[in-house]
């Protein structure tokens, strides 16, 4: 229900208009990738490790989480 989908409800217009992130179509949710840093940054390191800086390695290390690119 909280999905939008761009083809029902008049909104097939505004199709290209829409954010690949957070589907806001006048504007970008407060929370999109796009605006907020820490969500942009987030994304990042869940994509490619290498971009953990070293303070977050250290927390997640004390934490005996192990941070890596995902092995194939």
């Amino acid at each position: 229900m909280n999905s939008i989908d761009p083809s029902h409800g008049g909104r097939a217009n505004n199709a290209k208009g829409i954010c690949d992130h957070c589907h806001g179509i006048l504007k970008h949710e407060s929370w999109c990738v796009t605006l907020d840093p820490q969500v942009s940054y987030a994304r990042q390191i869940v994509n490619e490790a290498s971009k953990l800086t070293f303070a977050d390695s250290l927390i997640l290390h004390s934490l005996g989480v192990t941070w890596a690119d995902a092995q194939v």
